[in-house]
């Protein structure tokens, strides 16, 4: 069975790293969709720009759709996850699948140079997303109370604390919205 997947973000890359580098750790994603380069790489979507390596700006910038199966998902996290050593700093890269039902199920990648700099980045995303829940009803004296919680339990799971990061956050949500970024 086929679905619909959009993987969106931008990757900024270390001085240096060459294009070649980045298509040997995306190889397992490039064997999935059956292409040899980023340039064969295409969205589905002639307004995406697919996966694009930009040397000068020292950044890879992914906004690309196309049809997968069911082993995409470990093809993709393997990829992205081959990216780390090439990173400047973490970052944050949505993947979201389509679903016949309706039912939309979005994820986050997280890749950066370290542990550490993804577990801050995981905490940073965290703080921001549930902090913009709560100011819809609660002021910033309660919303700083959560926010002290969520940074004692990232404290407890850092790196360091003897847990691994998780690299993926999944949801699946009812939608009819497609290719938002």
């Amino acid at each position: 069975m086929r679905i619909e997947v959009h993987v969106h973000g931008n990757i900024p890359l270390r001085a240096g790293v060459t294009q070649a580098q980045v298509e040997a750790a995306l190889k397992p994603w490039l064997e999935y969709i059956d292409e040899d380069s980023l340039a064969d790489a295409r969205s589905v979507y002639e307004d995406e720009p697919g996966i694009v390596f930009d040397s000068r700006e020292k950044l890879l910038e992914l906004c690309w759709t196309g049809d997968v199966g069911r082993a995409f998902r470990e093809a993709i996290e393997s990829a992205l996850q081959g990216l780390n050593p090439y990173t400047e700093r973490a970052a944050e890269i949505e993947v979201t699948y389509y679903h016949d039902d309706g039912q939309d199920e979005f994820g986050i990648v997280f890749v950066g140079p370290t542990a550490e700099a993804i577990h801050e980045a995981q905490r940073q995303a965290m703080i921001e997303d549930v902090s913009g829940i709560l100011a819809r009803q609660f002021g910033e004296s309660e919303i700083g109370e959560v926010v002290a919680q969520l940074n004692q339990l990232f404290q407890r799971t850092a790196p360091g604390a003897g847990r691994a990061t998780q690299s993926t956050m999944p949801a699946t949500s009812p939608s009819n919205r497609r290719r938002l970024h």
